[in-house]
């Protein structure tokens, strides 16, 4: 049986030198760093972490909050799914939410799994569990009307996805009608639950197609499937192979039981997960377990784990589900393979900030389907406190084909003359001095012109969150650089397709289509461009916070010191880098050539009213509205100057809630927060001065109370 010694479980007490603020203020930390790999995950399709390292944050989480309940917020990672409406896409409400399931990591957490579900249930039930592969893929929820599939949407939050529906019609294995024998009806409705993937020749194919068009690579098929389901363009998706399996029916026609559903889907015309089987109790799902860990190296597509779901549909509706998970069911996650090799050299990456990262070179081992010769080493500290030299054997990890990481040294495998590493004195790129400042772990490049902080300023200039130059991707820029052809972002917007063309593998079509995306770019707007110039802390929500704000280049360049400081979210440190790197000559050029070749650097503002009735106030968003969605709703608040935020507090002043409000509003009236329906939310919104605020909640003035709603489809929540 395989385990997971990487995640460790706690004690439901302190542990010696641990206090109650100090676990607080960590699980604050893990909540932000969970929320952010969440994002670059669901949204950028791009993980920093493997799935082993995110689920040992998520669980170090839980651990906290299991010795302090009464602390937990209700936005946290552990009650909500993971997942985000990405922008660009229409939003979809779930009329049963889609939650995701909780994770295993050993034989005896299965155990003990099963012994729960046993003391939950009445004692004479029977207990069966439908045994099935976990499919690493993307969550998605098909709707057919009289047979006929008229909507398909992402899981999202678990509340909202996104309408993917014209892309998942080019996906061959989803009936676009579903047929059935000769005597023998479709329901009406059926909501059709599975998982969206792409197989691993069709990634590897994607992938050889991107590093010839110059793009960069996905890092697993996972993120390859769920890049291509979420194309603002249909025709992208239809080129990349995507496939389905279907996992469950929920709503008024389900069957009785998992293992019938699973039979209905397939005569429906469906793909459901192979070698699924019912296991009677804990042994019989551990050999399922243990059996679907050899066979699955030799299926088509990855699966990350197994999961265990109570077989009976009644039992599942009494056990129910928490905030985040189904009660009745698990997934048991493979630990991340890992293998042994020789460390042969250590090797220093510049970044476009000028931070030097050393990255082990290794002699190439085969490892979760592909050659590895590379591992990061994150920073000298990371090295220092492995111990890790050059001529070590070391383990490596590749969790779900993420770029891999040097776990550990095989100290008694090291070599008499195994070298310490140091980092260098000098930069490898352009010889000038490095230094690190004090409570940094990164090094730096002294040289403000080095060549590698202009190689990646470019790649980081043209990404998809930046200025979005489709096909311009890091071999591209390399070849562009090479050729003499750009130096600064300002060269690409005088490119010629005469120029273009001389590059390899750059024929006519694949230059005028770089040229229309390099003009496209020139709309992006100012906080797009705000981002893409690389000021150091100013990242994406910083750049449209300063957008918002100045509503022009030149506006913000007026800007002084103190001025940005005051900015909520901007502060002093933010404040000095954007005053240094306006003042830099240079910078200033690059801003008069991009204006010069028509780089939009404006961004639409409103005027704020500093007396509205929500300036400066603290407003939380809950439940459905009836006209406005959430994101329309929380942006109308924004431009008058509200602030607005996720959870309710003592801070809170005002509540917008709508129906199904949930333990938000609850909360609100605890707190005697005020609470407003939309109607008087819109009425607020465009009155000019603070005469007419509304009364505390509960008052006889206060506006109409959004009562909680309940859970639709005879009150069934638990399903993913």
């Amino acid at each position: 049986m395989a385990t997971n010694d990487t995640v460790q479980y706690r004690a439901a007490e302190l542990q010696p030198g641990e206090t109650k603020e100090g676990l607080l203020a960590e699980a604050a930390d893990l909540r932000r760093q969970i929320r952010h790999h969440e994002y670059q995950y669901y949204v950028l399709d791009d993980p920093e972490v493997s799935d082993a390292e995110y689920d040992a944050l998520t669980n170090r989480l839980r651990a906290i909050e299991a010795l302090f309940p009464d602390d937990v917020p209700d936005d946290s990672p552990t009650r909500r799914p993971g997942g985000y409406v990405a922008p660009g896409f229409t939003q979809v409400r779930h009329k049963i939410p889609m939650l995701s399931l909780g994770n295993v990591y050993s034989a005896q957490e299965m155990r003990d799994f099963d012994k729960r579900i046993r003391a939950s249930l009445p004692r004479d039930a029977d207990v069966e569990y439908v045994m099935e592969p976990k499919i690493d893929g993307l969550a998605c929820s098909l709707i057919y009307e009289k047979g006929r599939l008229v909507m398909a949407s992402t899981r999202g939050d678990g509340q909202v996805g996104e309408n993917v529906t014209a892309n998942v019609r080019t996906i061959k294995s989803i009936p676009k009608r579903i047929t059935v024998p000769d005597g023998e009806t479709v329901p009406d409705r059926l909501d059709v639950r599975g998982e969206v993937y792409m197989s691993r020749e069709a990634f590897l194919k994607l992938n050889e197609e991107r590093t010839d068009a110059g793009e960069a690579e996905f890092a697993n098929p996972r993120n390859a499937a769920a890049g291509s389901l979420r194309q603002l363009d249909p025709a992208v998706t239809a080129r990349r192979d995507l496939s389905f399996f279907a996992y469950y029916l929920v709503g008024p026609a389900e069957p009785p039981t998992q293992a019938e559903c699973l039979r209905t889907l397939e005569k429906y015309g469906f793909t459901t997960p192979e070698h699924w089987c019912v296991a009677n109790n804990a042994d019989e799902i551990l050999k399922f377990i243990n059996a679907h860990e050899q066979r699955r190296r030799t299926l088509a597509y990855d699966t990350d784990g197994a999961v265990a779901k109570l077989n009976a549909v009644w039992e599942q509706k009494l056990l129910g589900a928490t905030g985040k998970d189904p009660r009745w069911a698990i997934a048991y996650k493979y630990p991340p393979e890992q293998a042994r090799t020789k460390l042969e050299d250590i090797v220093i990456q510049v970044g476009r900030t000028g931070v030097l990262t050393p990255a082990a070179v290794l002699t190439p081992v085969k490892l979760s389907g592909s050659t590895v010769s590379r591992a990061t080493l994150h920073n000298e500290d990371f090295i220092r406190e492995k111990d890790i030299r050059i001529g070590d054997t070391v383990v490596i990890n590749k969790a779900a084909e993420i770029i891999p990481e040097v776990l550990s040294v095989v100290k008694e495998l090291r070599p008499a003359d195994a070298v310490p590493f140091s980092m260098p004195a000098e930069c490898p790129e352009c010889g000038w001095p490095v230094v690190r400042k004090e409570g940094e772990a990164a090094y730096r490049c002294t040289n403000p012109h080095c060549p590698a902080l202009g190689r990646e300023g470019l790649i980081h200039f043209t990404s998809r969150d930046a200025m979005d130059i489709e096909g311009c991707g890091p071999s591209i820029i390399n070849q562009l650089l090479a050729a003499d052809l750009v130096k600064t972002p300002a060269d690409l917007y005088s490119l010629t397709k005469e120029q273009l063309v001389k590059l390899d593998r750059m024929g006519d079509k694949s230059a005028e289509n770089l040229l229309q995306a390099i003009a496209k770019s020139k709309e992006a707007g100012l906080d797009k461009l705000l981002f893409a110039l690389g000021i150091r802390h100013v990242g994406a929500k910083g750049g449209r916070i300063l957008a918002e704000r100045f509503g022009s280049m030149d506006a913000l360049m007026a800007a002084g010191k103190e001025t940005l400081a005051n900015i909520k979210d901007i502060g002093d440190v933010i404040a000095e880098s954007i005053v240094t790197w306006f003042a830099n000559p240079v910078n200033q050029e690059l801003i008069s050539r991009l204006k010069a070749a028509g780089v939009n650097m404006t961004m639409e503002r409103h005027q704020v009213n500093e007396n509205h009735v929500f300036f400066h106030k603290t407003m939380v968003f809950t439940g459905t509205l009836p006209t406005l969605d959430r994101a329309t709703a929380q942006a109308m608040a924004r431009a008058v100057g509200a602030n607005v935020t996720g959870s309710v507090s003592k801070k809170t002043d005002y509540v917008v809630a709508g129906e199904a409000a949930g333990s938000k509003l609850d909360k609100a009236r605890a707190l005697g927060v005020t609470v407003l329906d939309e109607a008087r939310f819109r009425e607020l919104l465009g009155g000019q001065g603070g005469t007419d605020a509304p009364a505390p909640a509960g008052s006889a003035d206060a506006g109409t109370q959004a009562a909680p709603g309940t859970p639709p489809d005879g009150g069934m929540d638990s399903l993913f």
